[in-house]
């Protein structure tokens, strides 16, 4: 009994001394402006427990039980996070974060506030696409901008292709890239992305056309880091990756069967096949052929030294790829001098073999003040290397078409080739293994160095020059092949080195006054830029040692040839702008821009490029200031116009060639070119000369004028924010090359403007963030947007040709750039009757493509055509997802296409048996399942050796739904204790695991393996990535 009084008197002193040491906290959550209740704001208690966050209700107010002494951390959406020491009753005030209303970004030649921003600009969050760990930086935006369109396959330099708001000319659509300021369209595969601070993109003429006359594409504005507090930064990752969408193609038995059953649907012996194949068939009680068993050769030669095989080529020429990414970077600064220093390792083993890429690079920035502010001197250099070696041209073609009976090797060891009927296509094996040696080398020094005055407030002078040099070396080798029926005996080797020269200067002022409830700040400058590159090869045959150390021109005794050539521009700008602000609510924007290119003539070689934008901030109005819910809303509209100057150096001259003697076919030329009326090109060419183009002094700049009209908000204490923006953009004088008539002479191609198109599209982005009572942080970010393209005028013959779309029967005038006509297959004929009863279609029979008879005439011909393929998609979008709790992470992002129209290639090897009309090339599993007479109901037509229904024609067949969506990057991330951490004198360390492109979802009537690399681009790999970040 005193046992169990004693036990219980413990037990109550245990629970009152428990609840002695916690105090229940009564506070109110306000913000320091206004005092006005903050709803939703966290507070956690600092020290671990079972119950450790709350959220504040619709009057600020929170409840929360925390041990004695404890601090509470108190965080709400754009308000700065505040720890406090808990009280029993509290007011927590917390103060604005301005950076998210005066978050600045970077525009042409300065800086503005987001908040006054006019124009259409996305600006990029460089964290998110560090964590894909992509090479190229601009490859990693793909479905992170709305609006902004890239393409790329899975090379290991990752090269890509960007377009912004769809095409917008017959020529080069690349953007415009700004680097530290200097101009540049060389490749960003060669950029460390580990470096860059900042990413803009100007998507609108009004942000764009202070870049004048190479702006009509876009402009990406690149920033790259700056030194500030003393930090060592250390990033490393290794990744595996993976061949995950493979072609599924014949093997040796699937293949047998295949063209057994292509014979016999013909009324052929298949045993008078080649190959080596042998076959016991008959016919079954309904007549129809019936394969009993089949064999093969043991050899495929006479000499029996290639025996027969079942070569899965893929397997034989893919691996699992590795991917190793370092990055080092020191930054520091004092009150006069900062500094940002950076190395940098990256290497890509390709997933197909004896393919990579390479790169080492360097940075140096630094900024130097002698005299406070008033004197700036600063520069940003890096200097990289990278090298490669790329597959060999149409590869992935050449290992579907590998015929799998044949062997890698022949039973003494050397390379198998085709031998009996095979066809002459190369050991796919032996082609990697004489491709390796083709490796480029390429170094880029790239940066600038500026000085920049500042002799009294609000003025600014800077004058920077830039350089972007590069150099590529390679050599090509030719090796002796003998492999089988393929045989070439020529040994060589072409020497070639590539240089660019491109310079800049400027000098630009600023000024930047507040007088009232105004504020004004202009610029205005000039620049100059200078481009030139220039190439030179050299061939030599015959070399006695078949090595890359001894194959250099001057150790071949054979043939010998030079080639090189050099060209270049220069253009010449003026430019001011100004932006006008009135009591925070009303904004003007100015721009002109007066540029001269050297590739026009006398005539045209200057224009102007102007814009004008408006805003207006409406959440600044009386009739919103007290609504404290909304934090910006700003209505933009603006015009402008940009320029296109993307063509030939050489495109308004007279161009002559030497063409004397024996020419490039072996034939005899004289090289003098004659007209219709037998003169000498109007009696102007020297004999042994040649004319390849007349010139144009009249040609002038492409113009690309564009309207735009923009809503962004931001509301909830900034938590939802979003962006609008709708766009018409028309290109007028397109630059066009033409093939002249024949009375105009040989050579007679010219330049002339004569082309237009329009582009109009929408923009949507949204995002929101906040925090949970229980500590977790999370951001939601999407976009959608959607483009027409439309080619309105360019000359018949070009609209007719083909060349930027249709077929050569139908003008592409009306219809997107790249659209095709051809024909509507309406299924396969299942029987006879159904032939009988359809139109006259030369070829028709059962088992073969029907094709629809559209003007109902009765005869299948060429009218019966009509546009079927758009390669527009109907709409792109994005998604991104990141959590944050305590020290885990998590983030995951996703990308889609949809309504995607692709022509597959790809589906006359997987679907024709006579795709190619070239006899016994492998082909898709997909022929295992084509028309029979057993299987009426295929989509696949039968198998024939011919193709007398011409299935190869253009046709609704081969336009595919090319929708999909792809996880492009999913992410996990644990930070560890910032205790652990400064035992090991670190201020950060963070390991993660992510996975890049590991699950597609496509459409189930897509036949190829992926709809975004749909033909025989270098395969698209899936990674799994191990990395950490560590801060010293």
């Amino acid at each position: 009994m005193k046992r169990t009084i004693l036990s219980a008197i413990l037990l109550l002193l245990t629970a009152v001394l428990s609840q002695a040491q916690n105090i229940t906290v009564h506070g109110t959550v306000v913000s320091v402006t206004d005092d006005e209740p903050l709803l939703g704001a966290s507070v956690i208690c600092g020290i671990e427990g079972p119950t450790n966050g709350v959220a504040t209700d619709i009057d600020g107010n929170f409840e929360i039980t925390v041990p004695e002494g404890a601090d509470l951390i108190v965080s709400y959406i754009g308000f700065k996070t505040k720890t406090v020491m808990a009280e029993p009753k509290m007011t927590i005030r917390l103060d604005e974060d301005n950076e998210l209303l005066d978050e600045v970004v970077v525009v042409g030649y300065s800086t503005q506030r987001k908040v006054d921003i006019t124009g259409a600009i996305t600006s990029v969050d460089v964290k998110e696409i560090a964590k894909q760990n992509e090479n190229n930086p601009i490859k990693a935006l793909q479905g992170r901008v709305p609006g902004m369109n890239i393409s790329a396959d899975g090379g290991p330099s990752g090269t890509a292709t960007v377009r912004i708001r769809g095409i917008g000319t017959l020529n080069n659509n690349d953007p415009l890239y700004i680097i530290d300021g200097v101009p540049t369209k060389g490749g960003m595969h060669e950029l460390n992305p580990n470096d860059i601070e900042s990413i803009q993109i100007l998507k609108d003429a009004a942000s764009a056309s202070i870049y004048g006359s190479r702006a009509a594409n876009g402009v990406i504005i690149i920033t790259t880091k700056k030194g500030n507090d003393l930090k060592i930064t250390l990033d490393a990752s290794v990744a595996a990756q993976f061949y995950t969408h493979r072609m599924k193609v014949l093997n040796a038995e699937g293949y047998g069967r295949a063209m057994w059953q292509a014979y016999v649907n013909g009324g052929e012996d298949p045993n008078t096949n080649g190959l080596g194949y042998r076959y016991n068939w008959g016919y079954d009680s309904n007549g129809y052929p019936v394969l009993n068993s089949m064999s093969m050769n043991k050899f495929l030669d006479s000499e029996g030294k290639t025996p027969a095989a079942d070569t899965d080529w893929f397997d034989e020429t893919t691996r699992t790829g590795l991917v190793q990414n370092y990055n080092l970077s020191i930054s520091g600064s004092t009150d006069k001098l900062s500094a940002f220093f950076s190395l940098g390792y990256y290497k890509n083993i390709g997933i197909i073999k004896h393919t990579d890429f390479e790169r080492f690079s360097a940075r140096v920035n630094t900024e130097f003040k002698p005299y406070k502010n008033v004197l700036t001197i600063g520069e940003h250099f890096t200097l990289n290397r990278t090298d490669e070696v790329q597959a060999p041209g149409g590869f992935l073609q050449n290992v579907l078409q590998a015929n799998p009976s044949l062997p890698v090797y022949t039973s003494d060891g050397k390379f198998a080739g085709p031998v009996g009927g095979y066809p002459d296509r190369e050991n796919p094996v032996a082609r990697l293994e004489r491709n390796k040696d083709n490796r480029y080398t390429y170094w880029r020094l790239f940066g600038d160095a500026y000085v920049n005055l500042n002799p009294f407030k609000g003025f600014n002078l800077r004058t920077t020059f830039g350089l972007d040099y590069s150099q590529k070396q390679q050599r090509f080798f030719t090796y002796p092949i003998t492999e089988g029926n393929v045989a070439n005996s020529t040994n060589a080797v072409e020497a070639k080195q590539e240089h660019w020269t491109r310079w800049m200067w400027n000098l630009v002022a600023n000024y930047s006054i507040d007088f009232g409830k105004n504020h004004l700040d202009a610029l205005a400058g000039m620049e100059l830029n200078r481009e030139s590159a220039s190439w030179f090869s050299g061939y030599k045959m015959d070399f006695s040692v078949l090595n890359p150390d001894f194959m250099w021109p001057d150790a071949g005794v054979g043939q010998a040839q030079a080639y090189g050539s050099a060209d270049g521009f220069s253009l010449v700008s003026f430019f001011g702008k100004a932006n006008y602000s009135f009591d925070d609510r009303y904004l003007l924007g100015l721009t002109l821009r007066y540029d001269g290119s050297s590739r026009f003539g006398e005539n045209n070689r200057y224009a102007t490029f102007p814009s004008v934008s408006l805003g207006w901030r409406i959440n600044n109005e009386s009739f919103l200031r007290n609504h404290t819910w909304l934090n910006d809303l700003k209505l933009r509209a603006s015009w402008g116009q940009t320029g296109n100057q993307e063509i030939s150096n050489l495109a308004r001259y007279f161009v002559y060639v030497p063409n004397y003697g024996v020419n490039e076919s072996g034939g005899q030329s004289y090289g003098t070119s004659y007209d219709i009326a037998g003169t000498n090109g109007g009696s102007i060419l020297q004999s042994g000369f040649k004319r390849n183009q007349i010139g144009n002094p009249d040609i002038k700049w492409e113009t690309t004028t564009q309207y735009n009209v923009g809503l962004d908000w931001s509301m909830f204490n900034s938590r939802f924010f979003g962006s609008l923006d709708l766009y018409y953009k028309k290109t007028s004088d397109i630059l066009v090359e033409m093939v002249g008539i024949a009375a105009m002479g040989e050579g007679s191609t010219q330049w002339i403007n004569a082309g237009e198109m329009d582009n109009k599209g929408v923009e949507l982005n949204l995002g929101y963030r906040n925090d949970t009572s229980y500590g977790l942080h999370y951001e939601v970010t999407g976009n959608i947007s959607a483009y027409r393209n439309k080619i309105t005028a360019i000359p018949a013959t070009v609209a007719a040709n083909g060349t930027f779309g249709g077929n050569g029967v139908y003008s592409v005038i009306g219809h997107t750039f790249g659209a095709q006509a051809g024909y509507v297959a309406d299924g396969i004929f299942r029987n006879q009757d159904e032939v009988d009863n359809h139109a006259i279609q030369e070829g028709a029979a059962p088992g073969r493509i029907r094709w629809r008879d559209l003007d109902g005439n009765g005869v299948i011909n060429e009218k019966d055509q009509k546009w079927i393929y758009d390669p527009t998609p109907d709409f792109t979008y994005g998604l991104n997802v990141y959590l944050q709790y305590k020290d885990f992470d998590f983030s995951m992002f996703w990308q889609g296409a949809q309504g995607q129209d692709v022509i597959s290639d790809l589906k006359k090897e997987t679907d024709l048996w006579s795709g190619l009309n070239i006899g016994f090339l492998n082909k898709g599993e997909r022929l295992l399942g084509a028309w029979t007479p057993q299987n009426p109901g295929s989509s696949i037509p039968a198998l024939s050796r011919s193709d007398i229904n011409n299935e190869k024609r253009v046709s609704t067949f081969y336009v595919e739904n090319g929708s999909y969506l792809k996880l492009r990057n999913i992410q996990f991330g644990y930070n560890i204790p910032s205790k652990i951490a400064d035992k090991l004198k670190l201020s950060k360390l963070r390991f993660f695991i992510s996975s890049q492109n590991l699950l597609t979802i496509k459409s189930k009537d897509f036949t190829g393996v992926d709809p975004e690399n749909p033909n025989y681009g270098y395969p698209i790999p899936t990674n799994v990535t191990l990395g950490l970040n560590a801060t010293f």
